[in-house]
């Protein structure tokens, strides 16, 4: 016999001798558990219980691995908000695991065909997936998070199928899951690399889009999310009744011992319920005028999204459900940060309009679990408005895309001179002077899972995308890339040496830039998607990581192991504050020097001409900080050629430093360059569309920064 049970904790909890369910529906008559049989069968119980909007009952006897989903009952009124629809089940918005996906019927909807008015009676039951009880006991072994300093960050941005899924060493039965992105030839592949971080693309429970489920096809990338709670069952190689939550834990573990942190891309801005003619799959069901922005006559979704629907994140409930999923994530499940998609839309206001510094940012700022783990906000959506970079304040990241088309920009000989790259590769301080968190506010990047990977970048000018069965109308236009002359594969030696050149040229820029770098995963091998640039629905060789792979890629591999190594080595690369070009009290240089090709410093005509295409760039090798009055490390000299001519530069006066030890140039096909030290004023030729670094000993009486 089902009782009363407790309000609190939401969802469902195991406890001695049942399970205590409870659900947030406070305009609701009644609520139904609908529990489901082994065989298939099912059967339903009212659950007893309300307490401040909240319906709970305990139902003994039932435990871990056990079906479930409710039935919600009560007024069908859209032109009020008003979609309660008991024929539909509904997951529970606080389930730990799902089971089953969604399948394309007439019944998944709430209403019939096209008019969203008419109350649709079919039985949604068989065609969408079910919550699961999970007891979430786990012995994490002393699992300690890395806590990676800003400083030391660099993120690697993943699907988590996609590296797994054809390499040869991972065993068949775990390719394209929890399991198999933590196999140790994946681990192994990562820490060699020298990344920090993985940020994975959404691995919370997701759906694909019923325009796809129309088309026969499905979401891969999996910014559709249907359960907050849930990890993603298809990641899982043990099953789909909590065995998916066990896996990501023993994943999170995996990463955490090498040194690893696990970053997820979360979507709380929008579900697959759409708009009004969407699914009712869960929040619709329960309360949609509490968990959704809906327009002034109630009946229609406002959206900022592109979605359908933009999720209501200042209404109290809503709130509270993605701070408790974001707790969750964080103390059960031991992720260490979120890149937020969208974050301008969960900012909206009652009236639509973002603030920044509003409801959901201000709770995570006071939380004290929430307010030290790792925060990256997308800073826009769709909307009004919606461009909002600069605006999220500590402890905030932003995706900065501002560095993304300025660095591509430069690299392909657009844009208007060299003045806006001073600004992002020394961490975009006309953007984020003001931030406490310096330039640890910018997430520098190049390419991201959306668009084209860095290989297709410098292959392609135009996207190519009739895969996704869109008719090329989907993705971007405006990809600022440069194909060297040829659409496409080629084999033109020369074309070919210089995409790779090109390659080179943005992941070292990135990587050494003031900032957090984030590089996407396969970049690093030159991965192609044959040009697709949004191949979020390419679950195939298009989009996962071919491991046969060929030398010139293995090089590519290798220079950018070596980059980052630079990079974690020498803390001129990873200051969080602002160079200003004053003197360094240390070594009586300026922390920070522009120069010409022939070494004489940058004037404001030099900075106001949109034909400079070359550019170098001194860095101290000595600073003070508030952790260090005196850290000392070697000064750099950086020199950054997009021109379409070979230059011949002068490397630096012995102001600067007498020795200059050649680092890497990008001009090299392979990492065998010439390592010898050079002396201050030497001619050095450089070849189009190319870079190099030198690090500079300076040798006085007072000092030695040789590192």
């Amino acid at each position: 016999m089902v009782q009363e049970g407790q309000a609190e904790p939401l969802g469902a909890t195991v406890a001695e001798g049942g399970t205590n369910f409870a659900v947030w529906a406070p305009d609701a008559d009644r609520v139904e558990l609908c529990l489901f049989t082994p065989d298939g069968g099912h059967w339903n119980v009212d659950l007893p219980g309300f307490s401040k909007g909240v319906f709970h009952g305990f139902v003994p006897d039932v435990g871990h691995g056990q079906e479930y989903g409710f039935r919600v009952h009560g007024p069908w009124q859209p032109e009020r908000g008003l979609r309660f629809n008991p024929a539909k089940l509904l997951i529970d918005p606080y389930a730990k695991a799902v089971t089953g996906e969604l399948k394309m019927d007439e019944s998944i909807f709430g209403h019939v065909g096209s008019d969203d008015l008419v109350f649709n009676s079919l039985d949604s039951a068989d065609f969408v997936p079910h919550s699961v009880v999970v007891d979430t006991r786990y012995d994490w072994e002393g699992d300690v998070a890395p806590d990676r300093s800003f400083n030391d960050t660099i993120l690697y941005e993943s699907h988590l199928a996609a590296l797994s899924r054809l390499h040869p060493a991972v065993p068949e039965d775990i390719r394209g899951t929890y399991a198999g992105m933590a196999h140790t030839v994946i681990v192994q592949h990562l820490v060699d690399l020298g990344v920090t971080a993985v940020e994975l693309l959404p691995v919370q429970q997701f759906v694909s889009e019923t325009f796809l489920l129309n088309k026969g096809m499905k979401n891969y990338w999996g910014y559709n999310t249907l359960a907050f709670f849930a990890p993603h069952g298809e990641y899982s190689s043990a099953g789909t009744h909590g065995e998916q939550v066990r896996e990501f834990k023993d994943m999170v573990k995996t990463f955490h011992r090498a040194g690893l942190e696990v970053i997820l891309d979360v979507v709380y801005n929008h579900t697959p319920e759409g708009n009004e003619f969407g699914p009712t799959l869960s929040l619709r069901g329960f309360d949609n005028l509490a968990y959704y922005h809906l327009t002034d006559d109630k009946r229609q979704y406002w959206d900022s999204t592109g979605c359908g629907n933009t999720v209501r994140a200042t209404h109290p409930q809503t709130l509270r459900l993605i701070m408790d999923s974001l707790r969750y994530w964080v103390q059960e499940m031991h992720v260490d940060g979120f890149r937020f998609d969208l974050t301008t839309a969960l900012t909206r206001k009652t009236d639509h309009t973002p603030d920044a510094t509003g409801a959901l940012v201000s709770a995570i700022a006071q939380d004290p679990v929430l307010r030290n783990v790792k925060l990256i906000a997308e800073p826009w959506d769709v909307g009004n408005d919606g461009y909002q970079l600069g605006n999220f304040p500590e402890p905030w990241s932003e995706w900065n895309d501002q560095f993304r088309d300025c660095v591509r920009d430069f690299w392909r000989g657009q844009g208007f001179g060299v003045a806006e790259l001073g600004w992002r590769i020394t961490g975009s301080g006309d953007v984020y002077w003001q931030h406490s968190s310096g330039t640890h506010a910018s997430v520098n990047f190049v390419t991201a899972h959306d668009g084209f990977t860095l290989h297709d970048l410098v292959s392609y000018n135009n996207k190519h995308n009739i895969a996704n069965r869109e008719e090329g109308r989907d993705g971007t236009d405006n990809n600022r890339s440069w194909n060297c002359g040829v659409e496409g594969e080629t084999t033109n030696p020369e074309i070919l040496k210089l995409r790779r050149r090109q390659m080179r040229n943005m992941l070292a820029t990135t990587i050494l830039s003031a900032g957090i770098p984030m590089l996407v995963s396969g970049d690093e091998l030159a991965r192609t998607q044959n040009g697709n640039n949004n191949a979020y629905c390419q679950d195939n060789e298009m989009s996962w990581q071919n491991w046969d792979i060929q030398q010139w890629q293995q090089d590519l591999y290798d220079f950018t192991a070596k980059v980052i190594r630079i990079r974690q080595a020498h803390r001129v690369f990873q200051r969080d504050s602002f160079l200003t070009g004053e003197k360094v009290n240390i070594v009586n240089v300026p922390d920070i020097a522009w120069l010409r090709a022939d070494a004489s410093l940058f004037d404001q005509a030099d900075w106001d001409s949109e034909h400079t295409r070359a550019i170098g760039v001194y860095l101290a090798g000595a600073v003070n900080t508030p952790q260090s009055q005196s850290l000392v490390d070697n000064g750099f000299y950086w020199f950054l050629n997009s021109s379409d001519e070979a230059t011949e530069i002068l490397l630096p006066s012995e102001e600067f430093g007498q020795e200059y030890e050649l680092m890497f140039n990008t001009e090299t096909e392979s990492n065998d360059w010439d390592k010898s030290v050079y002396r201050s004023g030497q001619a050095i030729p450089l070849a189009p569309h190319s870079m190099a670094l030198w690090k500079i000993t300076r040798r006085d009486a007072h000092h030695d920064a040789n590192a």
